[in-house]
């Protein structure tokens, strides 16, 4: 299955830039991807059920799938899609790879019981919609699980997050100075956990629900 609709003009343009770094990306992630591991283990200890995985990129989430359950692993990019497929033949995994965009899954409601996203909603055009359809798509008593880099809530900092932002969209696809926490409540999200990570809790690990 593939993108529900006609991208808008915002969207195909992050699309394209995903497209354009697909072949340096996992080589652009070395750097932090030690630190990021065992953040993301943690993560995947919360799911279960019927998974959806948006922004699978690559599939560096891939040694994390919990065994013999169903996971449907998406991404904007289809060239990120190419990427994880291999990856996944490599691993001998078996995952749904399917090029969807977050913000208007063509799923329907409560087909899931878990979705995950790591460092996704950095990049969403519209974050609070995309939430909102991770929302419709998970069961009302399923989970939905984040790992997300934010903007660090201190004035010099946070400042410097806002000014250097846009160099670092264009660079490294993703927005620097996301409130992620915000658009989750902004969501309607029932949040039941948030956990602050790394430098100064620039990582959130937050584990909702749908509202009721």
């Amino acid at each position: 299955m593939s993108l529900a609709g006609p991208l808008t003009a915002e969207t195909a343009r992050v699309r394209a830039r995903y497209d354009r770094i697909s072949r340096w990306y996992d080589a652009q992630q070395t750097l932090i991807e030690g630190a990021v591991r065992p953040w993301r283990r943690r993560l995947w200890r919360h799911a279960h059920g019927r998974i959806l995985e948006v922004g699978v990129g690559t599939g560096q989430n891939f040694p994390f799938y919990p065994a013999d359950l169903p996971v449907t692993a998406v991404d904007l990019s289809p060239k990120m899609i190419w990427r994880a497929r291999a990856r996944a033949e490599r691993l001998g995994l078996a995952v749904g790879l399917q090029v969807w965009d977050v913000q208007e899954l063509p799923a329907p409601d409560h087909a899931f019981d878990t979705a995950v996203a790591t460092f996704v909603f950095c990049s969403v055009p519209d974050p609070v919609r995309g939430l909102r359809e991770l929302a419709r798509v998970v069961r009302p008593d399923g989970a939905i699980l984040l790992l997300e880099h934010v903007r660090i809530d201190r004035p010099f900092i946070g400042r410097l997050m806002d000014l250097l932002d846009p160099l670092a969209a264009r660079v490294i696809g993703a927005h620097i100075n996301r409130p992620t926490v915000e658009n989750v409540r902004r969501a309607a999200l029932h949040i039941e956990h948030i956990e602050s990570l790394g430098p100064m809790g620039m990582v959130k690990l937050i584990v909702a629900h749908p509202p009721a």
